[in-house]
């Protein structure tokens, strides 16, 4: 049987759940504000020409640092199960698989929301929209039908469906435009990250020395290809990456043996701080521009985060909370997609949220109202299998 790169729990972690959870409650909360108006301004994204970031800034990283988070549990179980005799091919082609999912999610959900020509594509992009989240749900969803056949061609169908909605779209103001990568979508840029953390994670063999200094390295690729006006595209999926790598970090600190390692953690979170105001000096927070100090500081503040939610839920046993956002992190990618199918629908019924929910005071209250009824929808959904796995 092939050796784990670490020894970590082989059940699932209920504090890494929760921030997984929690992450995917703020998401819901700060996307459907995005849209409203006469709301504190520390809410918002904050503008790419302006040097600091809001509340929704920390959602992105945070989303990287969970799936950082889950590197080392997925890869050392991905090595327990192989019985190929070629657990790394395996691990390689699993971690593959997962990465350009994420990227053709992320693909098609850009080409959705911008660039489209209804009329030369001969439908509505809402309901374009919504066959693409009908294929995800065929491609990746989880089955257990007791046919084999009948699963099997339920994948099939939904790659043809996504390979057809591919052929029909159209672009561009004369509609000859095929559809294409305008920028790789939030769950392009984590499918990216993810496939670069994943493979340093191994090449690293699970060390935390070699994978903080490849968090370094990942952080100057933003001054080196500033200061050379070459590869910044390739910089800012560095940076994305260092992200994902703190996050695997600090799930070995309070995983990896017998005990946490608070004080590592600490001396960890303060030195991402810490990296992170130097580079500050002469670049700015963006979370737009994918810059380093704006992945350093919210690294810092994910890692503080978690230390907060690992004392609360595993030393102090404080759990029975967790229950409420446990649907959101046991299905993370239905509870991403459900708010843009509903958009969709509504768009395609020519409905739109009240006034009264959507400005001040009354947009915040049922912003709440909204994240945790996705979470229940979700919690009713998983109830009858009805998943996304990747």
């Amino acid at each position: 049987m092939p050796t784990p790169l670490n020894d970590l729990p082989s059940q699932r972690i209920l504090s890494v759940d929760a921030f997984r959870g929690l992450t995917f409650l703020l998401m819901l909360f700060v996307n459907f504000l995005a849209g409203a108006t006469q709301i504190p301004a520390g809410i918002h994204h904050v503008a790419a020409d302006v040097d600091g970031m809001g509340l929704a800034d920390i959602v992105f990283p945070a989303f990287m640092f969970a799936v950082g988070m889950s590197i080392p549990f997925g890869i050392n179980s991905r090595l327990a199960r192989s019985t190929s005799g070629n657990a790394a091919a395996d691990v390689q082609l699993h971690v593959a698989y997962r990465a350009l999912s994420l990227v053709a999610m992320g693909v098609f959900m850009v080409n959705a929301e911008s660039g489209y020509n209804e009329a030369a594509m001969g439908m509505r992009i809402d309901v374009w929209a919504l066959l693409f989240y009908a294929a995800v749900l065929l491609v990746w969803g989880v089955y257990r039908f007791d046919s084999v056949t009948l699963n099997r061609v339920l994948r099939v169908a939904g790659v043809a469906l996504l390979a057809w909605l591919a052929a029909v779209y159209r672009g561009g103001a004369a509609g000859d435009a095929p559809m294409a990568a305008q920028w790789w979508g939030i769950l392009g840029l984590i499918g990216w990250a993810y496939l670069v953390a994943a493979w340093v994670y191994q090449l690293a063999r699970g060390r935390c020395a070699l994978l903080c200094g490849a968090i370094a390295l990942c952080a100057l690729g933003y001054p080196l290809a500033a200061a050379s006006g070459q590869g910044m595209g390739f910089a800012v999926h560095a940076t994305h990456a260092a992200i994902v790598l703190a996050g695997t970090v600090c799930a070995l600190l309070f995983f990896d043996g017998a005990r946490a390692r608070f004080g590592a953690a600490a001396l960890f979170g303060a030195a991402l701080a810490a990296a992170g105001a130097l580079l500050h000096l002469a670049y700015p927070v963006s979370k737009i521009g994918a810059t380093p100090p704006w992945a350093l500081y919210t690294a810092a503040l994910c890692t503080a985060l978690f230390a907060g939610l690992y004392w609360l839920i595993e030393l102090r046993q404080a759990r029975s909370w967790t229950r409420v956002v446990e649907p959101a992190a046991s299905n993370p990618l239905i509870t991403y997609l459900l708010p843009f199918v509903l958009g969709a629908v509504m768009h395609l019924a020519g409905l739109r949220w009240p006034a009264a929910l959507t400005t001040g005071a009354g947009a915040i209250a049922f912003a709440v109202v909204f994240s945790f009824g996705v979470v229940l929808l979700v919690a009713g959904l998983n109830k009858r299998n009805i998943k996304l796995k990747i």
